[in-house]
């Protein structure tokens, strides 16, 4: 499959503009992040938006909700969304246009959490908050205008990963329910031997050293990545909800998203698997004809599992 064009045209733009974030300590490289964010001049419409501060099991979580623009009379789905970041970097404003497209795309309220991020609250902080945000979701559901029977959890990247742990969780912690999962290109094993990361070691944009770094920042102890809430592939899926996975070929993560989308389904869970020709982070590039097309395939694939 070759390289999307619009990516490609962009791709050396795109590696030399990244910083080495294997070259930084966590506290500068989000920095580093946060300096390149450039908010759109006006964003997309969507029915209304606020931050919350919600209790959490380690202090206060702060979330942003969206609505969508068209207007509802009735409770609509929820979904409790996880940004990415290697687990060290992004915020609610990163992935303000991601959600705010969420919303509009779905017809659901999404909620976007700001949990703790490594290596000053490494694993398992992040997945708790997410977890926590979704059983707030829940019990709040009619407050937020939305349908506690019909609350999905959804991320990228390194929000993929806490979004299928979360999901493990509600399942094994008996609640809250949890109906669908969407995991954009998400981190699912900390093995970095893996076909695509042999091939896609370098030179498109996600690298083999940063996501290395992300789990040295996030999980330092080697021991421990190999449980099932830091590696979901090593978890026991049997009982879990429908998914929607969309992978991009040239990304070091392709395989192990693969993977996790064939393990799936030998437990039995139905899957939806989209494959683009595109790089990690590809989604958030919504200027991208790629990106765009991705976005509203991923939306209708999550909308249909959200029926009520």
């Amino acid at each position: 499959m070759t390289l999307d064009a619009e990516v490609a045209a962009l791709l050396e733009a795109l590696n030399s503009g990244f910083p080495k974030v294997e070259e930084m300590t966590g506290a500068r490289a989000r920095a580093a992040i946060r300096a390149r964010l450039r908010p759109p001049a006006a964003p997309v419409p969507v029915g209304r938006w606020e931050d919350r501060l919600i209790p959490g099991p380690d202090g206060a979580i702060r979330i942003r909700i969206y609505r969508p623009a068209a207007a509802s009379d009735t409770p609509l789905p929820i979904v409790v969304f996880a940004h990415g970041g290697g687990f060290v970097f992004c915020d609610l404003d990163t992935h303000d246009d991601l959600c705010r497209r969420m919303t509009n795309g779905v017809g659901a309220v999404v909620i976007s959490v700001d949990y703790r991020l490594a290596p000053e609250h490494p694993w398992p902080a992040a997945v708790t908050d997410v977890y926590a945000a979704t059983a707030w979701a829940a019990v709040h559901a009619t407050e937020v205008g939305g349908d506690a029977t019909r609350v999905a959890v959804a991320g990228d990247s390194a929000g993929g990963n806490l979004a299928a742990v979360a999901t493990t969780l509600a399942r094994d912690r008996s609640g809250p329910n949890v109906c669908a999962q969407l995991l954009l290109y998400p981190v699912i094993a900390a093995d970095f031997e893996t076909e695509s990361y042999r091939t896609f070691e370098t030179g498109f944009y996600n690298t083999r050293a940063a996501m290395c770094w992300y789990w040295d920042q996030y999980l330092p102890d080697l021991a421990n990545r190999a449980h099932p809430t830091a590696s979901p592939l090593r978890a026991e899926l049997a009982g879990l909800p429908p998914a929607v996975v969309v992978t991009a070929t040239y990304d070091p993560l392709a395989s192990e998203s693969t993977a996790y989308v064939n393990a799936l389904r030998a437990a039995g869970i139905s899957v939806v698997h989209r494959t683009y020709a595109a790089v990690h982070g590809f989604m958030s590039m919504s200027a991208l004809t790629v990106a765009a097309a991705a976005q509203e395939q991923a939306w209708a694939d999550l909308g249909e599992l959200l029926q009520p």
